[in-house]
């Protein structure tokens, strides 16, 4: 639009102003931007540490201050990659008076980014993500969705493969036009069974007290056609209500002993994934209820990195 009023080529406004006005060339941080970016008079007590995939699949890891939710002063570095022994190698190039103040950060799962907030804020609480934490139960709920979605996709296909062997073993013309065209089920909804279990994952991945009425129509056939499911899927909640109560870590720790002992009871392969991960950070996740601290500042300015990204589509050089 600027470009159009002053009567100049679009292109040569941008070079103009990324060459002369915005004094790029000068950047104090230019040499090495491309790999990393520190900002340490960012840096406050509580921070967030996650990553983000950028253009050409680069993932960079970035550590925002949580005071500044999101906007301006919000990051602190931004590092390309996400290897430990690299990114703890330029964090460490902050004052270490300042790394040292910080009280919390606040990560996902990754044994790689812990290990990385262990060995540059020695002083620091390490908070494992809660929505990380339950994001992994609800996947874990959605695998035995799939499971379900290829059973009842191989039943659909062997009742297909029956009909038309009826069809071919007819004796004559006759015969075969008296059998109908297959047609799946209709379930009480309108849709056939693989369509249910396939149109399912945001049920599944949603509490249940957000569903539509059509979410909820459709879960009530697919609990009671797959009975694991819904216990699955209760588990699931229950975590949720635990991470949801306002308790402290003493109550929640007992809450997700309960909780475990039910999941355990379950015996499903893929829960007990779960379960050995929250044996490997039970003090991480536990640190939770006891600082209320989450990565929602974090995710807000990867956000923003990928919206400012795409209006320029794609990253300026």
């Amino acid at each position: 639009m600027l470009a159009e009023r002053y009567g100049v080529k679009g292109q040569t406004l941008r070079k103009q102003y990324k060459e002369k006005i915005s004094d790029y060339r000068n950047w104090d941080q230019l040499e090495h931007a491309h790999d990393y970016l520190l900002y340490p008079e960012n840096i406050g007590e509580n921070l967030s540490l996650d990553e983000t995939c950028l253009s050409n699949g680069d993932v960079y890891t970035i550590l925002t201050n949580k005071a500044a939710k999101g906007r301006k002063g919000a990051l602190v570095a931004m590092v390309r990659g996400v290897a430990t022994d690299a990114v703890s190698g330029i964090l460490r190039r902050l004052p270490h008076r300042k790394r040292l103040s910080v009280k919390t950060v606040t990560t996902d799962l990754s044994s790689a980014m812990m290990l990385t907030v262990r060995k540059v804020f020695p002083a620091a609480k390490l908070i494992n993500d809660r929505f990380h934490v339950q994001q992994l139960m609800s996947e874990a709920v959605d695998r035995l969705r799939i499971c379900y979605r290829w059973e009842v996709l191989d039943a659909e296909n062997q009742a297909i493969r029956e009909h038309h062997q009826k069809k071919k073993e007819a004796k004559s013309k006759a015969e075969r036009e008296r059998i109908e065209k297959w047609e799946p089920e209709r379930m009480e909804n309108g849709e056939n069974l693989p369509q249910i279990v396939s149109r399912s994952k945001h049920i599944i991945l949603k509490h249940w007290s957000k569903w539509n009425e059509q979410q909820k129509a459709r879960a009530a056939i697919l609990f009671d056609k797959f009975p694991k499911l819904p216990e699955g899927y209760s588990l699931s909640m229950k975590l949720t209500d635990i991470f949801n109560k306002k308790s402290g870590p003493d109550e929640a720790r007992l809450n997700l002993a309960r909780w475990y002992n039910e999941v355990e009871k379950f015996d499903y392969m893929e829960f007990n994934k779960v379960l050995d991960t929250f044996s490997n950070h039970s003090t991480t996740i536990i640190n939770y209820f006891e600082e209320r601290l989450t990565n929602a500042s974090a995710e807000s300015f990867n956000t923003k990195i990928k919206a400012f990204r795409s209006q320029l589509r794609g990253e300026l050089m």
